[in-house]
């Protein structure tokens, strides 16, 4: 691979070990459909137009979860607000974990 910018998102997952520490730690992680094949740790949406009534179910849940998370981490990138940062990575981290309680908090 040329850069890890270019590489697809199951493939860098894979890569930095990420799956793996999810499956290590038992969490579940809620993807989008470019983790399908991810494994047991990634919850992906069922694809095909006709699913059971249970898998459709299970699509609406799946995306009102993903989309708490999407719409918290909308507003820094809408706004460009990373790019703007000067400071330790570190501080970084713990802003980029703020904004999505801060999101929810507001909501």
């Amino acid at each position: 691979m040329s850069s890890s910018a270019s590489a697809h998102d199951l493939t860098a997952a894979r890569t930095h070990g990420i799956i793996d520490a999810l499956a290590a730690a038992g969490l579940k992680r809620w993807a989008d459909r470019a983790y399908q094949g991810a494994g047991h740790p990634v919850r992906v949406p069922f694809r095909g137009r006709r699913l059971k009534r249970w898998q459709r179910r299970h699509n609406s849940t799946h995306a009102k979860i993903r989309c708490l998370g999407e719409q918290s981490m909308a507003t820094p990138k809408g706004r460009r607000l990373l790019r703007k940062l000067h400071c330790s990575t570190n501080r970084i981290t713990a802003f980029v974990q703020t904004v999505p309680v801060l999101h929810h908090a507001s909501a």
